[in-house]
This record gives C-alpha cells, sequence and structure tokens, in this order.
C-alpha cells in the first residue's frame, strides 16, 4: 500500500508518504497564528484546509489516507454551506478561563466522566464561547444548520462528506465520557452544548469516507498518533514530544488510570478492532513556543546556537526560567501563571537567558514524568522527538533531569509517521536507528529545589 498521512499541526500541515521505499515528508506548509487579543489564538479555517488539500495534492496517487489533528482547537461550520461560522479557536486560547472559573465555583464537576480538568484548554469551553458570542453559529444552531467540532471533523466534513470524529480526539474535549467512548448528555448539559450538533464517534482506524476517491482509514488526535509511532504499545511505555508544547503519555493498557489531585489526565490511547487502549498524559503549554519567543526577543539568532553551552547549567547557577507563557499545565493546572527568569544579575547575558529557557522547558518536563511515575511504573527509558530533540544540549539535560535514558528515533516525523500506520491497519517498520542518551549527572536535586522555587514564584506573580 501507498499511504499518505497528514499531520496538521499548531503552526504547520506536512504530508508522509509510506511506501514500500520508506517513509518521507513530500510537502509542508505554515500557516498564520492571529492573536486578536491577549491570550487569544486562532487559525483561519479555510487556510488549514487548502494547506491540508495542497499536501493531499503533494503526495500524489495513494491508496489510503490518514489525518492527524492537532487536538483540542475546534471551531463551528454551517451543515449546509460547510462555511465556517467562527475562527478556529486553538488549543493554547485563554479567553474562557474566567468563564471556567465561574463553572467551578458553581459547583461543576467533570473530572469523574471526562476525565477532564475545568480548564480554557479543552473544546468544551471553546464551544461554549461560540454559541455565547458568533451570532452566526446561534442563527446556524436555531435553523437546524450548525456543527460544532475539533478541526478533524471539520476536514472530514468537507472533503470525504462524513461527520465524524475519533474517540482519541474527543476524548480531549472535555464531552466524551471515558467510560463508554461517547458524548456525554450530562457534560454536554454542564457546558450548554447540544449534542445533536456534534460529530459521530468512531474508532481511530476505520471508514472515515473518500477523498477523491481514496479512503480515508485512520483519524486520531497528534500526541496518541506519536504515541503510536514511537512504539509505544505496553503499559508503562511513554514517549514525549518537543514541539509547540510538551507532551507525555503512557500507555495504561486497556485501564482507565485516574489521577486526582496528581494533575495527569487519562485519555484514549486509540481504538481500533473494538477495543481501546488507554493512556496517561501530561502537558507543558509552551515548548517549542518558548524558544521561538526567546528567539523573537533575540536572545539567540539560529537554532544552532543552542547546540551547546560554554558554562556549566544555568540552574546550576541559580538561573531559572519558568515557561508558562500561557500559564502551567500538568500537575499545576494554574492558568494565572507568569513567565518569568529568576536569579538575574548585572553580569546575565543574552545567552544565560537563552540556556535558562531551554533549561526550564525540560524542568518543567521533569515535573510531569515525575507525576506519570508515581501513577504508572514507567520503564528505564523514553522516547522522544521534535524540533527541540536536535538541540544536544536539551536532550542532555533532560536526560539528566529526568535520570533517565533518552532514546532518539533515527527518523523524527513520528505523529505523521503512527498515523500512517495506523491507517495500514497494522504493524510497520519505523526508519531509522535509535540513539540513546543517558545521564552524565546524578545528582540534580538541587536544580529540582531551585526550578520549584521558581515554579512557586510563577504562581505567585498575578
Amino acid at each position: 500500500m501507498r499511504i499518505a498521512a497528514i499531520d496538521q499541526g499548531t503552526t504547520s500541515t506536512r504530508v508522509l508518504v509510506l511506501d514500500d521505499a520508506g517513509a518521507r515528508i513530500v510537502h509542508a506548509v505554515r500557516h498564520e497564528q492571529h492573536h486578536p487579543q491577549a491570550g487569544w489564538v486562532e487559525h483561519d479555517a479555510e487556510e488549514l484546509l487548502r494547506n491540508v488539500q495542497a499536501c493531499l495534492a503533494a503526495a500524489g496517487a495513494v491508496d489510503a489516507i490518514g489525518l492527524a489533528n492537532q487536538g483540542e482547537s475546534c471551531l463551528a461550520w454551517d451543515a449546509v454551506t460547510g462555511a465556517p461560522l467562527s475562527p478556529v479557536i486553538v488549543w493554547q486560547d485563554n479567553r474562557t478561563a474566567g468563564w471556567l472559573e465561574g463553572l467551578r465555583e458553581a459547583g461543576a464537576e467533570v473530572m469523574a466522566r471526562a476525565g477532564l480538568p475545568l480548564d480554557a484548554y479543552f473544546s468544551a469551553a471553546k464551544f461554549s464561547w461560540i454559541l455565547r458570542e458568533i451570532p452566526q453559529a446561534r442563527a446556524a444552531l436555531a435553523a437546524g444548520r450548525l456543527r460544532l467540532g475539533t478541526t478533524d471533523a471539520f476536514f472530514l466534513d468537507r472533503l470525504a462528506g462524513v461527520f465524524a470524529t475519533d474517540v482519541t480526539t474527543a476524548s480531549r474535549t472535555s464531552l466524551m465520557n471515558l467510560e463508554t467512548r461517547q458524548w456525554d448528555v450530562e457534560l454536554c448539559r454542564i457546558f450548554s452544548v447540544p449534542v445533536e450538533v456534534l460529530p459521530e464517534i468512531r474508532e481511530s482506524a476505520g471508514d472515515f469516507g473518500e477523498i477523491g476517491g481514496v479512503p480515508v482509514r485512520a483519524a486520531l488526535v497528534d500526541q496518541q498518533a506519536a504515541l503510536y509511532g514511537h512504539g509505544c504499545r505496553a503499559e508503562g511505555d511513554a514517549k514525549i514530544t518537543f514541539g509547540t508544547g510538551a507532551f507525555a503519555l503512557a500507555v495504561t493498557g486497556a485501564k482507565i488510570v485516574r489521577a486526582p489531585g496528581q494533575g495527569l489526565l487519562p485519555t484514549v490511547a486509540w481504538a481500533r478492532g473494538g477495543e481501546a487502549r488507554y493512556a496517561v498524559d501530561g502537558g507543558v503549554y509552551d515548548a517549542g513556543s518558548a524558544v521561538e519567543w526567546g528567539q523573537r526577543l533575540g536572545l539567540f539568532g539560529t537554532f544552532d546556537e543552542l547546540d551547546s553551552f560554554e558554562v556549566p547549567p544555568a540552574i546550576s547557577r541559580k538561573l531559572a526560567f519558568v515557561p508558562a507563557l500561557s500559564g502551567l499545565a500538568c500537575p499545576h493546572w494554574d492558568r494565572s501563571a507568569a513567565a518569568l527568569w529568576v536569579g538575574m544579575d548585572a553580569g546575565t547575558t543574552k545567552r544565560d537567558m537563552a540556556q535558562a529557557l531551554l533549561e526550564g522547558i525540560a524542568l518543567r518536563t521533569a515535573e510531569v514524568v515525575a507525576a506519570m511515575d508515581g501513577l504508572v511504573p514507567l520503564g528505564r527509558r523514553i522516547s522522544v522527538d521534535g524540533g527541540l530533540t536536535r538541540s544536544a544540549y536539551f536532550v542532555q539535560f533532560l536526560a539528566n533531569a529526568l535520570q533517565r535514558e533518552i532514546l532518539l528515533p533515527g527518523f523524527d516525523e513520528l505523529t505523521a509517521f503512527g498515523c500512517a500506520a495506523m491507517a495500514a491497519g497494522g504493524e510497520v517498520s519505523r526508519p531509522g536507528g535509535v540513539r540513546v542518551v543517558a545521564p552524565d549527572i546524578t545528582d540534580v536535586s538541587a536544580w529540582h529545589e531551585v526550578f520549584g522555587q521558581a515554579v512557586r514564584r510563577a504562581q505567585a506573580w498575578r
């Protein structure tokens, strides 16, 4: 088979072709990020759709298509015309935080059903905002023409004529019941979202219609696609993807593992053939986005400058950066936390600040992994991918911070590869070898103590 896997991400859309010659990216295109107000992040739905179509055209003749989506990002559109009725409200968007605080104070409880906290990260509050604030959406609802969904459902509706999403994506909305893997009427009531305007939930591998006569055989959320692409199958297998954010997932098998008070989230890893596999998830909102922000500030010119530093770690010199540009996710779940440097003095240089920025992302990731290891015993090795893993300094620092061996696959397009493998309907050999980076410092307790103090300051700042 020749398979095209679309990876529609936060900053770009790309297509991987998997066939007898191997796997390779054949086309990629970036899209605009829109910030109409502080804390708001939007995409143009039609621009994303055009980019998906361009990627499919670049793939050429294929036998099957897979679609990986950016997760909690969502929109409204007209069921008859397909025209968007709202922008895509991106997973990073924070506009609903105040409204959710009101729900929280009113005693709303969603964790038991959805497995997710009341946080602006997830789609449900975004759907509710659309219905409250966009007259066109309310008019479409009154006319029986409204559709609400994550971006995958929009693409499938427009390109394949199928109004559906997959169970992994639905599990990130706060509207799906983790036990039944269907929309939950009580959750929809809490968020004031009519269940009839939501897409059908299907397994990750299966029938999602056809695009240009080619069957769509898989659809799943990006982080779960990456989990599958890393080859994580057994309980305790874990991966971390460093993209716009940093997201760690560990497989828990056939059981849902809940972590009340620990900040970790149960989620669906994938579903096919009538069986579902679950995982626990922990995220850092700002990873690659924090590095790009640092570059815009002028802390460094090119990414190559982050490959090595001539001085000891910044954290060992009590200089720390907390990458809370969008607040803190797992295990804190504090959207009010502020990004900040702690420990600067008159001798601090831009290069010191860039070094601390990288280390802060790794140390936030270590907080997530520590919480995860307390819940699901992890293996000695964790597989990683994403743009930040191209920095030798970052990977070595991460190995030290985690006190674990880091596996670096020789092929780093694992979100698209996992999607392609799911569409192929079986196990597919991953291209490239694996490099192992072991810790070269054993006592890092002081690092975590200094960073923990910095995180507490970040939370107290606002």
